[in-house]
């Protein structure tokens, strides 16, 4: 099956030019359409305030992305709750650990960060099992942190602050790609939202990472590409692999 038009799940990049998607597409003589699926949406004030949590009360917050971050000071700022200055922060990576400082002095005696990794993240917080710990997370996130944390007793409590919610898609024909990339399980949740009544039929699907894979296959769809692998770590790879067994059949 030749590749002619592709639809990537994702906002189109600000260079569009230097896209790898873009070298992809002048190689092989096809069309990358992009389309953002999801969009994420801060819980109002007064839906905070349903789950009875006091920032304050927490003497230490983990952040596992920068929307984590935002987020949390966001709602600070809604409830004018003023956060100490002896707050903690423990950061999934050292990234997400800079981007604070958008909202507060660096200071490495209250800012901790892993290498990326939930494992990093809760050995650090292992030598800080004393704090009592906030979790800023999303309303339908698969917390694998969270899960580790109340496995190992630690004084801990979730904190819902935002939500994937779907984009409106109406103004796509499905039937017109002939390849769908999805980054996300909540962008194949998307799809279904806006296409309750989607078929696959001939359309090739693609899943970067295992949980939206599993949600491609959940949702009765077949997978074609997958993404990463040893062999194609980055999602473009993998269609360049496909195209090439593609030519050998």
């Amino acid at each position: 099956m030749k590749l002619k038009n592709i639809l990537v799940s994702q906002p189109q990049p600000a260079e569009i030019e230097k896209s790898p998607y873009s070298a992809l597409a002048r190689k092989h003589g096809m069309k990358v359409t992009y389309e953002k699926f999801i969009r994420v949406e801060g819980l109002s004030s007064r839906e905070f305030r349903q789950q009875r949590i006091n920032l304050l009360d927490f003497t230490g917050v983990i952040m596992t992305s920068r929307k984590s971050v935002d987020h949390y000071f966001r709602l600070a700022k809604l409830l004018r709750v003023e956060v100490p200055d002896s707050m903690k922060y423990f950061c999934i990576s050292e990234s997400t650990a800079f981007y604070l400082q958008k909202y507060v002095q660096y200071r490495k005696r209250k800012i901790f960060h892993g290498n990326q990794s939930v494992q990093d993240l809760f050995e650090i917080l292992g030598k800080n099992k004393s704090e009592k710990l906030l979790l800023p997370c999303s309303e339908d996130s698969r917390q694998e942190l969270g899960d580790m944390l109340e496995a190992a007793d630690y004084d801990f409590k979730r904190a819902v602050m935002y939500r994937t919610v779907p984009n409106d898609l109406s103004h796509l024909d499905m039937n017109g790609f002939d390849l769908l990339i999805f980054f996300s399980p909540w962008g194949v949740k998307s799809l279904f939202t806006n296409f309750p009544d989607f078929k696959q039929q001939d359309t090739l699907i693609a899943a970067f990472g295992t949980n939206t894979a599993d949600e491609i296959r959940s949702s009765g769809m077949e997978l074609n590409i997958a993404a990463p692998t040893k062999k194609s770590p980055s999602m473009t790879m993998a269609i360049e692999e496909f195209i090439a067994q593609s030519k050998k059949k």
